[in-house]
């Protein structure tokens, strides 16, 4: 398989770029045929790709010409919520307010319900809160996960190696070879037949390897609602990327 080979390079600070306000990624790939220039809608990234025989002060200037192109991209996403203090984000989709406490407590994240809201308490230092509410949405996304797929698991009858929870960008779970189902921890925060839907899918997964009929007949064994959580990722799954974006950058 070829790979593609990132870095980042000096040339390509320059005024128009250092503008932009999002992270700049290269890449050359043996394929590559011409530049190619996208705006990553996950990563919040500008993505160009060279020809291996390409200058690199290519990239640079090719971006320079399509400047106004990669601005209208990235005014077209969604605004941005990085995890701070006072910010809502969602969770199992219930919106939540973020409460820095800047308390030591035993747990880093209390979820706690007020007359009006219900709020994520965030013990410890300020600079340390994001990640300590990523972590924690992590572990919450792993546990229910776990949950789900044993029980798809057990109505298919396939055994999964393991589950990892990771922060995947281009997908929402997916199923090695060996056995081992990955998700992304954003999961936790669409409602919970969402996640149980991709739960369903990449058990599913262990008995076919692919999208035909037969995988899709034994998603809808386990999962018969599954149309309504596929339409639901399709029109709202992006926007979940929007969340801690910058904290993560």
């Amino acid at each position: 398989m070829r790979k593609t080979r990132s870095f980042a390079s000096p040339t390509l600070k320059n005024e128009n770029i250092d503008k932009l306000g999002a992270p700049v990624e290269v890449r050359r790939h043996p394929g590559a045929r011409r530049l190619t220039l996208r705006v990553s809608r996950t990563r919040r990234t500008v993505i160009v790709t060279l020809p291996v025989q390409c200058d690199i002060d290519e990239a640079g200037s090719f971006i320079t010409r399509n400047i106004d192109w990669v601005r209208e991209r990235l005014d077209s996403l969604p605004t941005a919520v990085p995890f701070r203090d006072g910010v809502f984000i969602p969770l199992r989709g219930e919106a939540h307010r973020v409460v820095f406490s800047g308390l030591s407590r035993r747990a880093p994240v209390e979820r706690k319900v007020s007359s009006s809201y219900p709020e994520l308490c965030v013990s410890g230092q300020a600079e340390h809160a994001p990640r300590r509410l990523k972590d924690w949405l992590a572990k919450e996304a792993h546990r229910d996960l776990e949950e789900r797929v044993a029980f798809h698991a057990k109505r298919l009858r396939v055994s999964p190696k393991r589950i990892a929870v990771r922060d995947q960008a281009s997908r929402w779970g997916s199923c090695s070879t060996t056995g081992v189902l990955s998700f992304s921890w954003r999961l936790i925060m669409a409602p919970a037949d969402i996640l149980d839907y991709v739960a369903a899918h990449e058990v599913a997964h262990l008995k076919e390897m692919n999208h035909g009929p037969r995988f899709w007949a034994l998603v809808r064994q386990t999962m018969p609602g599954l149309d309504e959580a596929k339409r639901w990722l399709q029109i709202y799954g992006m926007d979940l990327h929007r969340y801690g974006a910058l904290d993560e950058a």
